[in-house]
């Protein structure tokens, strides 16, 4: 493939005509702003095999649109969505240094606290906070010990004469997906309350001519946000209308563009054009996930009115599917290609080997895919589920096991297996546990966990195990293919993330009958491939 030296390119990525190209205004009262973003990147600081996205490529895109702006006088905002812990273990071995490190690199002012910033030990977070330049906002995060914030909840930008205010919220199913043992000192209270009070303190304080709330809570087209969290489209109609002028979200992990009044345009592919939502006066913005897009927005203000000129996703050399004269399709960038800043690039290039050798050489082979993406564990069982279950029941010699779909976090494709794609589905090191259930007791806690609806991460996944609901109740348990006995012992598998209560599930910690062990999760995976190796995947397949 031929690079194209990006600066030869600008005009076809950041060039088009739009409001603010021409002139600026000599009118004093007439001011530009471009709002700058991207959210949950995942660990994905290094681009993916086939050079996707990438931080060093988003440097060099972003410092040419922020040029850009700055040189038709706009003020210029860069802003995280949050999420930038776990999912590619070369990061996640190494805490999200070289993330959050780029991050400061690339010149981010702000990040939003998203729910996978708890997926460490406080400690853990509080080093990433020392590694960057930019503040961690959230508002309606507590110490329940001192009923004081817990982080800084909103920042205050002065540039090119406007005072901007960057409110940071953060998702309240934190409270319930992320993991207990270290959130347990944290209250997670409602946005909406937390904004409309702080909105009005920070109004009378600073007087701001834009207010911006930057969140890790979601995108929900016409607030359908089924069992998840109120986000921000509930949000932005809950508040007085205008008190956020704009919401730069993340969480949901799709890019938000609207065919019409609350309808999701779901044609959208990189390199189309992209409207965002527009709730109660406010803007909402999210640029889908692992910085594949940066979200460009351009503002004027004029005489106290804020108006959108133009906004674009704009991708960092994604691929899209292109008709042949033959009809055949073939994959192309959907823009000219962006070369990585080799400044960057070679600062990053460090961690991405040393994280390569960690999880360097193969544990084994499958005969077929085993499918563990997010819009299939979510709502559906899947053979990949039941591998992972059945590695744990045989660590600790249960009858039968579970695990909540949300903690599988992708898929491992047939062939030859590393420990990368083991540590892809399981980056989280949760302990392999067990509960010895009298029947009738199992029941009770069956008759819940069964309950938790599809499109959720709570969505449970079984192996061994059947059962049917009617009326909303359990009827016919079965384990082994046998009817539960209430009078009978049960052993049952559970991670320790759902034992302790993680994505809703009755905390078991406290209950006689309840074991941990030192086993983790990758590792019990690890070695049932390794020992079953070459896997069947059809001997897992649900039925």
């Amino acid at each position: 493939m031929r690079i194209i030296i990006f600066f030869s390119v600008i005009l076809s990525i950041v060039g088009c005509t739009s409001a603010t190209q021409n002139s600026v205004s000599s009118n004093s009262s007439t001011q530009y702003l471009t709002v700058l973003h991207t959210n949950d990147n995942h660990g994905r600081f290094w681009h993916n095999e086939k050079g996707e996205y990438g931080m060093a490529a988003r440097k060099t895109l972003i410092d040419s649109l922020r040029n850009e702006a700055q040189k038709q006088g706009h003020a210029v905002l860069l802003l995280s969505g949050g999420d930038i812990n776990t999912g590619i273990p070369e990061s996640d071995l190494q805490k999200a240094e070289p993330d959050f490190k780029g991050m400061s690199l690339i010149g981010y002012d702000a990040m939003a606290l998203g729910n996978h910033e708890f997926d460490n030990p406080i400690d853990v977070l509080k080093q990433q906070q020392k590694w960057v330049n930019f503040p961690f906002l959230s508002a309606n995060i507590f110490e329940k010990s001192t009923g004081e914030h817990a982080f800084d909840s909103y920042k205050i930008f002065k540039k090119n004469g406007l005072t901007i205010a960057v409110i940071g919220l953060t998702t309240t199913d934190t409270a319930k997906i992320g993991n207990p043992q270290y959130i347990g000192h944290l209250e997670f209270k409602d946005p909406v309350e937390i904004t409309a009070k702080l909105a009005q303190k920070i109004k009378a304080q600073y007087n701001p001519d834009i207010t911006i709330a930057l969140t890790h809570m979601g995108h929900y087209v016409d607030a359908q946000f089924g069992i998840n969290a109120p986000g921000d489209v509930t949000l932005a109609r809950s508040l007085p209308a205008h008190t956020l002028d704009m919401i730069i979200g993340g969480h949901s992990q799709e890019p938000v563009c609207m065919a019409g009044k609350n309808i999701s345009d779901e044609n959208f592919k990189p390199g189309l054009a992209c409207k965002p939502d527009q709730q109660n006066g406010t803007y909402i913005m999210q640029a889908h996930e692992w910085g594949k897009y940066v979200g460009k927005a351009e503002f004027k203000l004029e005489n106290g009115k804020l108006t959108l000129l133009d906004y674009r996703l704009i991708p960092v050399n994604l691929y899209v599917d292109k008709v042949q004269t033959d009809g055949s399709t073939k994959e192309v960038l959907a823009n000219e290609y962006i070369k990585p800043d080799p400044k960057l690039e070679s600062f990053l290039a460090v961690y991405q080997a040393k994280g390569a050798k960690q999880i360097e050489g193969k544990i084994g082979n499958i005969d077929a895919r085993l499918e563990g993406d997010r819009n299939k564990v979510r709502y559906q069982q899947t053979n990949l589920a039941r591998v992972i279950i059945q590695a744990q029941m045989d660590v600790v010699g249960a009858d039968f096991g579970l695990i909540s779909g949300g903690g599988i976090r992708s898929s491992i494709e047939a062939g030859e297996v590393s420990y990368k794609d083991i540590l892809k589905v399981h980056p989280f090191k949760n302990r392999i546990t067990y509960m010895d259930w009298q029947g009738s007791d199992l029941w009770d806690y069956l008759n819940t966990v069964t309950s938790f609806p599809p499109d959720a991460g709570a969505y449970l996944q079984y192996h061994k195990l059947s059962f049917e609901r009617k009326n909303n109740q359990l009827v016919n348990v079965m384990i082994n293919d046998q009817p539960l006995d209430k009078n009978k012992t049960y052993r049952m598998s559970l991670n320790s993330y759902n034992a302790s209560g993680g994505d809703g599930y009755p905390a078991l910690t406290d209950l006689k009958g309840f074991v941990s062990t030192d086993e983790t999760d990758a590792q019990a995976l690890q070695d049932f491939i390794s020992k079953n190796s070459p896997l069947k995947t059809a001997e897992f397949t649900p039925k």
